[in-house]
């Protein structure tokens, strides 16, 4: 059975497989897709409407226990890689 998490940016619950993890490395926010990276990750819909409403409300700092602003660069350029394909 898949385990459940819920996106960081709309609230709803959806399994692991439909959700992307990020974590912050060197105070950038990475996509982990294999969910193996060290550290806490935040979950959210691989979608540009979820990412930007994480990104607006300050939901990945909160979520990851990190202060300051991580870099979104690194997440925002893979989804729309993501999408593009």
């Amino acid at each position: 059975m898949d385990s459940v998490r819920t996106c960081v940016a709309c609230r709803k619950r959806a399994s692991r497989t439909e959700l992307l993890r990020v974590v912050v490395h060197e105070g950038r926010l990475v996509a982990d897709d294999r969910a193996v990276l060290p550290g806490r990750g935040a979950w959210v819909h691989p979608t540009a409407r979820c990412l930007d409403r994480a990104v607006s409300r300050g939901s990945f700092p909160r979520a990851l226990r990190v202060s300051g602003k991580p870099d979104a660069g690194p997440i925002e350029n893979r989804l729309k890689t993501l999408m593009d394909n």
